[in-house]
């Protein structure tokens, strides 16, 4: 697989030289500088393009464009802003860039209730503590039916958390929650949040889910006219978030968008992260059933702990056998490459790694700290290795319980 790494342009604390030392060859940006709803101008697109180049590695994906509020619910300035995303796809189509990630989640981006969660190793991990996000949506927010939302015996569990915590607890749930997330078009305070929630009040999941159709028949014949593969990012955390619609959170979400325009653009973004705190996703399942339409991999792992909430794993570690998804999306290359595919890299990035060593205490983005990554991307590369180099000798399935005769000690 293409080894990417996401780089969030000349403000990122992690340098493109670190990517190159990190051992990827691929970079994952955008123009966030750029990123409310305009149309992205095809120099701004070739000068970030040089940047990378000019660092010996190439723009691999665009990640991402944003879709604007108005698009999703289809209301404000959404015609417009279909016409400016159209543009976008036909510019980083100019430059060569023929992968876009983007997602379609309402309001909120990748959300957690802790960006520095203390781990075992000394280290911290990003977690999305539930009973913290009842405490916030229904006592703090207020937001109008949350408590119905949520089971009884987590808000009354929320109810005990928020009375042991302090001012600062809370400023730092509301800020992690609503305040901050990398690449975000603009950030909300409560009276801008609280603004946004009765716009999508309305909005019910079905019609939620056909606004997305409706985007996708408009910008998937662009996106296969100029040579672009989509790939939608499924929903971070896979569950409704302040009563808000989720459409892109397990299979039978992606096979609804796979289905909705039926073309070789019309793709998905395999996170194994996003999808694996949902104990019911079946990663591998997935991985081989979506084989021919994911265009990009998140390889990230999260460990659930029974009630909803979950962490940030370590790439090999957590709920995912990240080995048995690693070998279905190798499975998939090599099925590409004897079609003689000229697109047969899947490219991947490590996601969401912890802040250890030296990048404890620094100002990264959480979540994309340099070491952590650097080590997650070590760990999926000697897994790849490994497959590339014993299937093509023993046919076997690596993890199928038989170990090659000349791996046995």
């Amino acid at each position: 697989m293409k080894q990417t790494w996401r780089w969030f342009g000349p403000v990122d604390t992690v340098t493109l030289n670190h990517v190159k030392q990190a051992g990827a060859t691929g970079v994952v940006t955008a123009l966030h500088h750029l990123n409310d709803g305009r149309a992205w101008p095809l120099d701004e697109v070739l000068k970030r393009k040089a940047v990378v180049e000019a660092a010996g590695l190439e723009w691999s994906v665009v990640e991402s464009i944003i879709v604007h509020e108005d698009i999703k619910t289809r209301t404000g300035r959404f015609r417009e802003l279909i016409d400016n995303y159209k543009a976008s796809i036909r510019a980083v189509a100019k430059a060569g860039i023929r992968t876009v990630c983007y997602n379609f989640m309402a309001i909120t981006d990748w959300t957690r209730t802790d960006l520095e969660y203390p781990m075992p190793h000394g280290g911290t991990a990003l977690r999305f503590d539930v009973v913290e996000f009842c405490a916030y949506d229904v006592f703090l927010l207020k937001r109008p039916g949350a408590e119905a939302d949520h089971p009884a015996e987590r808000v009354e569990r929320a109810r005990v958390r928020l009375a042991q915590m302090g001012e600062s607890d809370l400023a730092r749930l509301e800020r992690n929650l609503i305040e901050w997330v990398p690449a975000r078009e603009f950030v909300y305070d409560r009276q801008s949040l609280n603004h946004m929630l009765d716009i999508y009040r309305e909005l019910s999941e079905d019609g939620f889910r056909s606004n997305l159709v409706a985007f996708l028949k408009e910008i998937v014949p662009v996106a296969e006219e100029h040579g672009v593969k989509l790939a939608i990012h499924p929903d971070d955390p896979p569950f409704p978030l302040f009563g808000l619609p989720r459409v892109v959170c397990n299979a039978d979400d992606f096979r609804h968008v796979l289905n909705a325009a039926k073309s070789p653009s019309n793709g998905v973004t395999l996170c194994t992260g996003s999808l694996g705190a949902n104990p019911q996703n079946d990663l591998v399942a997935m991985a081989k059933e979506f084989a021919a339409d994911i265009h990009f991999a998140h390889l990230r792992n999260v460990t659930r702990e029974g009630d909803g909430s979950f962490h940030e794993a370590e790439h090999l570690a957590g709920n995912t056998d990240m080995v048995r998804v690693t070998q279905a999306l190798m499975e998939e290359e090599r099925r590409r490459t004897a079609q003689g595919r000229s697109d047969h890299e899947i490219p991947m990035r490590p996601d969401h790694g912890h802040a250890i060593v030296d990048d404890i205490g620094k100002q990264v983005n959480p979540g994309y700290s340099c070491i952590g990554r650097l080590k997650g991307l070590a760990e999926l590369r000697g897994i790849m290795t490994t497959i590339d180099t014993l299937l093509p000798v023993t046919g076997a399935n690596l993890v199928a319980g038989e170990v090659p005769v000349f791996c046995k000690s």
